[in-house]
């Protein structure tokens, strides 16, 4: 008789997991409170946790529905789109990274920006998309900024920029850093013609976005809890040896320390935006 025995226990059911039968998208789980939601309950709450008010990161054509009049955005640029001038690789082709984000989102750059009102009064619009690469600023992207400004200038109206993005887009080099004095630039030709600017910053906002037009607002707002900053936390603290504070880099703590203007919950974006349209002109 051997020392061991294969053990046979038809009893025993096989326990290996089976495909679930329940749809996939139908629940999304907060970060901030770990609350697992209902994603229709959570759309028809603005993106936006009904139990700790996490702002969810949004794509552009959201959130021209949720801030801009029905049916009023003329989107100007349409076919602008990036290219490889460097001839970037990495672990990937560059041009190979691009084409799967036009395929996954529809779009041919990280922004899209035109003309547009609110509450009946026109603006000039731009809206970063975290989905297409970070919302990462190319020459395209820049282009693109600077554009709303001019339009700005043109129509005698208002700009509004967004911003969601990790900053200037690596591959693109020295040509994604130009971008920040290009957009600067066009900014101040806003500002010489006496026409408002109103930054949006949402999370994230950092790297050379925040660096440039982002924080150069006439009235710069965040929402809540958003992440906005050049550099990240972990960086910073190996650069100066020491331990940031709690809620660092967060639009709360910005807000204390006078970076940004207004706090404002996102089902309130549109009245505040409004109010400052009125106010300035």
């Amino acid at each position: 008789m051997g020392w061991f025995q294969k053990v046979s226990n038809p009893k025993i059911k096989n326990n290996k997991p089976k495909g679930s039968s329940t749809p996939s998208g139908l629940w999304k789980k907060c970060p901030g409170c770990q609350e697992v939601l209902q994603t229709e309950k959570v759309e028809n709450n603005l993106e936006v946790c009904p139990y700790c008010d996490h702002h969810f990161r949004i794509n552009s054509k959201l959130r021209l529905e949720q801030l801009l009049d029905a049916g009023s955005f003329k989107e100007q640029g349409q076919k602008w789109e990036s290219s490889n001038p460097l001839k970037f690789v990495d672990k990937k082709d560059y041009q190979d990274r691009l084409d799967a984000s036009y395929e996954k989102t529809g779009m041919k750059d990280s922004t899209i920006f035109g003309l547009g009102k609110i509450d009946g009064k026109k603006v000039a619009i731009a809206i970063m998309d975290f989905t297409f690469m970070g919302g990462s600023m190319g020459a395209v992207t820049g282009e693109k900024i600077a554009g709303t400004f001019d339009l700005g200038v043109e129509n005698k109206c208002p700009v509004i920029v967004i911003s969601c993005s990790g900053g200037a887009r690596m591959q693109e080099g020295i040509l994604s850093l130009m971008q920040m004095a290009k957009t600067s630039a066009a900014r101040n030709r806003l500002k010489e013609n006496g026409l408002p600017y109103i930054s949006l910053l949402t999370d994230p906002t950092t790297g050379g976005v925040a660096a440039s037009f982002a924080m150069l607002g006439d009235i710069n707002i965040a929402e809540p809890k958003a992440l906005i900053g050049f550099a990240g936390p972990r960086v910073i603290e190996q650069t100066i040896r020491q331990k940031l504070p709690e809620g660092f880099q967060r639009s709360e703590f910005l807000l204390d320390h006078g970076f940004v203007d207004r706090l404002v919950h996102r089902k309130d974006l549109k009245k505040e935006i409004s109010f400052f349209i009125k106010m300035f002109s």
